[in-house]
């Protein structure tokens, strides 16, 4: 039979108030990193990682959710597990991604587009293409807009655009890097990923 000791007590008191302790803390960097997100068409953004006098809370919610986070001026990043509707993107269904003409993320270096499964692993393929980006000779439409082909099998036509997606759930990050005045002021926004019918 168990006895209770003052030491048993006491030692199970900081076990559970430990355990009490990690869970408070990472809904707490949730609830922070939620509150500093925007989302628009889909895609999530925050532009308030890395700046000097970041609280604690905040410089931990970022550490979390955006890894080795650079400074905006450095580089944005988007996230998106959805399309344009709400619905979750899944290899199932057909997307596409349609820029504008001269609505390419404006930067001063680079952006690209990466595909990665459910959780976060890059999709194999048979083309090993795994992100598309400014560099990728993505050929533009008639009009000067581009669409980039999200979906599992290769888009009759328009191979060069295609970035393959598994069969199953998948998210996509939109990195720019050096991003331009419309992107740090909120101005720029991300088209919605779209299913076609």
């Amino acid at each position: 039979m168990f006895r209770r000791t003052i030491i048993a007590d006491v030692v199970q008191g900081i076990i559970i108030g430990g355990v009490l302790a990690f869970f408070t803390a990472n809904l707490m960097m949730y609830a922070e990193f939620k509150n500093i997100q925007t989302t628009v068409n889909g895609w999530s953004v925050t532009l308030k990682c890395g700046e000097p006098g970041d609280g604690i809370l905040l410089r931990a919610a970022c550490a979390k959710y955006i890894p080795a986070a650079n400074l905006a001026e450095e580089a944005v990043y988007w996230t998106t597990t959805a399309d344009g509707a709400g619905y979750a993107l899944n290899g199932q269904h057909d997307y596409i991604l349609h820029f504008p003409p001269a609505g390419f993320p404006p930067n001063d270096a680079f952006w690209s587009l990466t595909m990665g499964d459910s959780r976060s692993r890059f999709v194999a393929n048979t083309i090993n293409r795994y992100s598309v980006d400014d560099r990728s000779d993505l050929v533009p439409n008639a009009d000067g807009s581009t669409d980039v082909y999200i979906q599992n099998t290769a888009p009759t036509g328009h191979e060069s655009n295609w970035l393959p997606s598994p069969t199953g759930d998948f998210k996509l990050w939109l990195r720019v890097y050096q991003p331009g005045a419309a992107i740090l002021s909120g101005e720029y926004h991300i088209p919605p990923v779209v299913e076609v019918k």
